[in-house]
């Protein structure tokens, strides 16, 4: 295996940011869509704002899944950067690995989520034909 400099983490740092940056918009925009969703469902309750208030606490749990398993991903950078810095290549090179696997478990649960936001939109959709 190769010797890890401090710029291979680094490197992970602005797509890991840009990354985060993503969910906490989605995050913002859960919000409002609750928000809107609650005056609508206390004003004419029914099916179809139950359904989406049940897609939106999946939703939810898993931004929040993304979010720690990015914010962990790259506090493991940063780890690793130290590492490398103090001379420590060895454990270096285990803790990028994790990194590297966190983030790769934040984008998969991210696609779990591209998912369900699509059925929140058929169902949508739906209520829309009727």
């Amino acid at each position: 295996m190769e010797e890890l400099t401090l710029a291979t983490p680094a490197l992970l740092f602005s797509a890991v940011s840009l990354i985060l940056l993503a969910y906490t918009n989605r995050f913002l925009s859960y919000a409002q869509l609750i928000r809107t969703l609650d005056g609508q469902h206390r004003e004419h309750p029914s099916q179809v704002t139950r359904a989406q208030i049940d897609n939106l606490r999946r939703r939810l749990h898993l931004t929040r899944s993304m979010q720690t398993l990015g914010v962990v991903s790259l506090l493991l950078c940063v780890v690793t950067m130290f590492l490398i810095y103090v001379g420590w290549q060895q454990p270096a090179a285990w803790v990028f690995g994790a990194a590297l696997l966190l983030l790769i478990g934040s984008l998969g649960v991210s696609v779990r989520e591209i998912g369900i936001s699509v059925r929140a939109l058929e169902i949508r959709l739906r209520d829309l034909e009727r």
